[in-house]
């Protein structure tokens, strides 16, 4: 999935050409990953060196490339700095974290809070589906702290239904094309 939105903004795949632009990049994934308003509601997520930072982006290639995982980097078009990641999490490994009924694609994703406010996700997001949908990815779960009510509100707008507790903190809403009123309309007859 790369594209560019209202060149602004591209999302690309995480890969090969990164290699060349490692030490930047390590020093971009360690800012969004320290970002206190971007883990505001994942503190789990934050690391606390570069080396830690390092060893995050190399477990992101090693995943992509052995499938275990799609990272996507949001950029700015015109300077390609990173203002964001999209995590695409498989069933199969999903189902190594997760005990649930059934296991879509889960969906996770974070801004650098230099990007909070401005609607990005709310704009990416229909698109990144729209994407996922062309490449036969027709479900798609998240899971969202209940307190943060703005991630909350990107997914029901881009047509994900809450669909109840996750556990004690998070609630997990659900994106199916079939569900969707807007695919629902645009299939053949």
């Amino acid at each position: 999935m790369t594209f560019t939105e209202s060149k602004t903004y591209r999302i690309d795949p995480l890969g090969a050409g990164d290699i060349l632009q490692y030490e930047k990049l390590t020093t971009e994934i360690y800012q969004l990953l320290t970002d206190e308003h971007t883990l505001q509601f994942l503190p789990e997520k934050k690391l606390h060196s570069v080396d830690a930072a390092r060893n995050w982006l190399n477990a992101a290639l090693l995943n992509f490339y052995s499938g275990r995982n799609q990272v996507h980097l949001i950029r700015s078009a015109a300077g390609g700095t990173l203002v964001g990641v999209i995590d695409l999490i498989p069933p199969a490994v999903a189902r190594e974290y997760y005990c649930l009924a059934d296991y879509p694609f889960f969906i996770e994703f974070y801004l650098k809070s230099s990007e909070s406010g401005k609607a990005l996700m709310s704009r990416l997001l229909p698109k990144i589906l729209s994407h996922l949908v062309q490449d036969g990815i027709t479900e798609l779960a998240a899971v969202v702290n209940r307190q943060n009510i703005a991630a909350g509100k990107v997914l029901k707008r881009a047509g994900f239904r809450h669909s109840g507790h996750f556990d004690q903190v998070q609630d997990i809403y659900l994106y199916s094309v079939f569900c969707n009123k807007n695919y629902v309309q645009a299939l053949p007859s």
